[in-house]
């Protein structure tokens, strides 16, 4: 099992920052990827920004040039940078971990609140 835990999230301006940081624990070793999802009232869950295991990343077009996500080493934390927010970056933001084998499987955060106001 692996444990996903979400900090960080708030409520700001638009136009401003935040830094959401997920902290892993349980059985890291062989985690493909890690990323963000949000999901805004009424909408369904939707990609962030995703990191591999070699550092390749992959941004949804609405976040691209405003978000980077990063992870250290093997996968203790990885952080989403916000900046430039948008009322519409509103949501709850889930920290994601993939494994590939033996099994495929997704491990998924409680959730952080990110509200951005106009």
């Amino acid at each position: 099992q692996v444990q996903l835990v979400e900090s960080g999230g708030g409520l700001v301006q638009a136009g401003g920052s935040l830094r959401l940081s997920c902290a892993t624990s349980g059985r890291i070793f062989g985690l493909n990827a890690m990323g963000w999802f949000r999901q805004a009232p009424g909408k369904q869950r939707e990609l962030v920004a995703t990191i591999t295991d070699v550092g390749f990343t992959n941004y949804a077009d609405s976040v691209k040039g405003r978000f980077t996500i990063s992870k250290n080493n093997p996968w203790n934390t990885i952080t989403l940078n916000m900046n430039n927010l948008k009322p519409e970056d509103t949501g709850v933001y889930y920290c994601n971990a993939q494994r590939a084998a033996p099994v495929p499987r997704d491990y998924w955060g409680q959730g952080t609140q990110v509200t951005v106001s106009s």
